[in-house]
């Protein structure tokens, strides 16, 4: 799954880190979250600065937020070796480490994470599963992937009867910040 695509991606943030890693003072730092829906990376949307930008407006809201200004940094961020989840391997590797993921709890007595919310937005189950392909590659001594992508269905239906949600988009999870080629500021926000 070795790609030499190169995409943009936009991350929502507050203002004072934006500034800070297009000055090259600070990076972006990976999210850990049991939650996280692609694993633990950075996140950033593909193509949609718009939809970076709502997410950091949206986010002072949560409790313990550290965004106060919502700014939007984007990147050029080159795939690399990328889990792409819109790829029929990719999807085969996830569902057979879900049954592997299933045989630890169930060997282990760990109960089985699950996904949370109304629009499955707490994903501890699929966190745990991808981490889970990560593991294997890692035991098996294969290439590590870079990057993770994913097709995201979130939101309200846009017409009744739609198959498309108004915040439909396309994420990308950076496991290693070398595939990052380059910070800079989009010019809509």
């Amino acid at each position: 799954m070795p790609s030499h695509s190169l995409l943009v991606g936009y991350h929502g943030c507050d203002r004072s880190l934006v500034e800070s890693v297009v000055a090259g003072k600070d990076d972006l730092k990976p999210s850990q979250n049991a939650w996280d829906w692609l694993g633990h990376g950075i996140y950033f949307w593909e193509d949609s600065c718009a939809r970076a930008l709502r997410w950091a407006e949206a986010e002072p809201q949560r409790r313990a937020s550290r965004i106060k200004t919502p700014a939007v940094l984007s990147a050029v961020i080159q795939l690399g070796n990328c889990l792409n989840l819109t790829e029929t391997e990719a999807l085969a590797l996830v569902k057979d480490a879900h049954e592997a993921y299933l045989q630890f709890c169930a060997a282990s007595g760990s109960p089985v994470l699950e996904n949370r919310g109304t629009a499955l937005q707490v994903r501890f189950l699929d966190c745990a599963v991808i981490e889970t392909v990560h593991q294997f590659r890692q035991e098996e001594g294969n290439q590590p992937f870079d990057t993770v992508c994913g097709f995201f269905v979130e939101g309200r239906a846009l017409y009744p009867g739609a198959g498309f949600r108004e915040l439909d988009h396309i994420q990308v999870c950076v496991r290693s910040s070398k595939q990052i080629i380059g910070y800079f500021l989009p010019r809509s926000t």
